[in-house]
């Protein structure tokens, strides 16, 4: 799963940057941040946070979309808002089957680079944090779904969900939730991966190629921490400290 995460306004114009195109970085800045909700220490996807997406249709510059997918069927804002806590995360063993997933699946697919993501760790009858993050800092890239839906009062609302696949070792141990059957993460890709995963799909059997690259990111290349309290009175709110190291005594994990 992945309902929390870190994103800077560094890490979300890293594709920009790294594209080598510096106007239409300072675009972005003036035109695009100003509407999201960037910089973004921590944000539960049940917030629905603005934040940059890079899409399919237009690779080399992100569109600002809200964060839990709106399906084409949804017909009002009132069946919206009880859509969108549902469809933060897409299984990516059946997002070409789902309905509100398989029309994005096939011809709307994105990338969401963030720094980092939380996860909750069950030990005892108590819930720890854990931050998860690239060991070379890099920012991690998140294969997700997107789609334009015309709000009937508001106009055209741009919303993406993260694609999730089977934990690898460390996030097995990691996100122990007893209530899931087999622990999740989200889908990581790599600077090959993330090209094809933006690959158009010109036929239904040209499907598999998008399937094959839904795996498990190697837990060797990943690194964590347990942080503060990221729920309750405890929590500290959408600040820098929050993705620190806190070392909880009564802890063991091994």
């Amino acid at each position: 799963m992945c309902y929390d995460v870190k994103a800077s306004l560094e890490a979300q114009l890293k594709r920009a940057k790294r594209l080598g195109d510096w106007s239409a970085v300072e675009e972005i800045m003036e035109r695009l941040v100003p509407d999201t909700d960037l910089p973004i220490h921590h944000a539960s996807g049940f917030s629905h946070p603005e934040m940059l997406i890079y899409t399919d249709k237009d690779p080399e510059f992100p569109v600002v979309a809200t964060w839990g997918l709106i399906p084409h069927w949804v017909s009002d804002e009132e069946q919206m808002k009880k859509t969108w806590n549902n469809t933060l995360n897409a299984r990516g063993e059946t997002i070409f089957k789902k309905p509100s997933f398989k029309q994005a699946a096939k011809n709307n697919r994105c990338l969401i680079y963030i720094d980092g993501f939380y996860e909750h760790h069950h030990y005892n009858k108590a819930t720890y944090p854990f931050y998860i993050y690239r060991k070379d800092k890099e920012p991690i890239v998140l294969a997700g779904l997107w789609n334009e839906w015309k709000n009937p009062d508001k106009g055209i609302f741009t919303s993406f969900t993260i694609v999730t696949t089977v934990a690898n070792g460390l996030l097995s141990k990691i996100h122990n939730n007893p209530k899931l059957k087999v622990p999740r993460m989200p889908l990581i890709l790599t600077e090959e991966t993330e090209e094809k995963w933006l690959n158009p799909i010109t036929e239904d059997s040209e499907i598999y190629q998008i399937e094959n690259l839904i795996e498990s990111y190697p837990e060797s290349l990943l690194s964590y921490h347990t942080v503060s309290r990221l729920r309750g009175k405890e929590y500290l709110g959408n600040i820098e400290e929050i993705s620190n190291e806190f070392v909880y005594e009564e802890l063991v994990f091994e």
